[in-house]
């Protein structure tokens, strides 16, 4: 058995994990889900390092998205034998998702969010479904466009001081068809982190719409570690 963290990203919650959690639960995995306010990098760091500190064991952190700049940061915990990167961001030191996201390539689907609010981001509802989340259930999809988690502008500021994946073994999903991170640029990301890369033709939801090859990988990570 091993111990698993999964992290979500921005505009969603841990309930997206809801497959992959039964899937490595059936499989003898212990599996927390991190809920994170997404208000800041500190502050999902910190409670992320809070749900690393309950783990009996060591674990396999995972991160979805901008989840994945969590785990960058987070994961030089001691408690972390190695890393999954679903569809994520995984900045070097010094970046963020705002400087990675700074200069897209040519042609690659712009992200429908709207103007900030106080500080907060949302997707477009009427678009959420075509950009986030293309191969989910729609019903499905128009729940998570509806449930949205407000994301703080402050957390796509936050920069990276150490990151993770330069000393703990990485795998990483690439979702090929992804409209919120361009795959060539999460192919970039996980060629530079020396990570074991899975490609799966899914949207930026590949975590929801294909659970049991997310959980697949999750499962290669935790073999590599036992």
């Amino acid at each position: 058995m091993s111990n698993v963290v999964l992290v979500h990203g921005g505009f969603v919650d841990g309930s997206g994990w809801a497959g992959v959690y039964g899937i490595l639960r059936r499989s003898g995995h212990a599996v927390t889900v991190v809920q994170n306010p997404t208000t800041s990098l500190a502050d999902d760091v910190a409670v992320t390092h809070r749900a690393l500190d309950r783990q009996p064991d060591q674990a396999v952190l995972v991160g979805h998205s901008y989840g994945g700049a969590v785990i960058t940061e987070a994961g030089n915990h001691p408690k972390v034998a190695a890393l999954v990167y679903i569809s994520a961001f995984a900045p070097d030191r010094g970046e963020s998702v705002n400087t990675l996201i700074a200069d897209p390539p040519p042609g690659a689907p712009v992200p429908p969010i709207l103007p900030p609010q106080d500080g907060f981001l949302f997707l477009d509802k009427d678009k959420f479904a075509a950009s986030f989340a293309a191969d989910v259930e729609p019903d499905l999809a128009a729940f998570m466009a509806d449930s949205q988690v407000p994301w703080g502008v402050d957390a796509l500021g936050g920069a990276i001081t150490e990151p993770a994946w330069r000393s703990k073994p990485t795998w990483y999903v690439v979702a090929t068809e992804d409209h919120m991170i361009p795959p060539d640029a999460q192919r970039q990301m996980s060629e530079r982190a020396d990570a074991t890369v899975v490609e799966v033709a899914a949207s930026h939801s590949v975590y929801v719409s294909q659970p049991e090859a997310v959980a697949a990988v999750i499962e290669q990570a935790a073999n590599g570690i036992t």
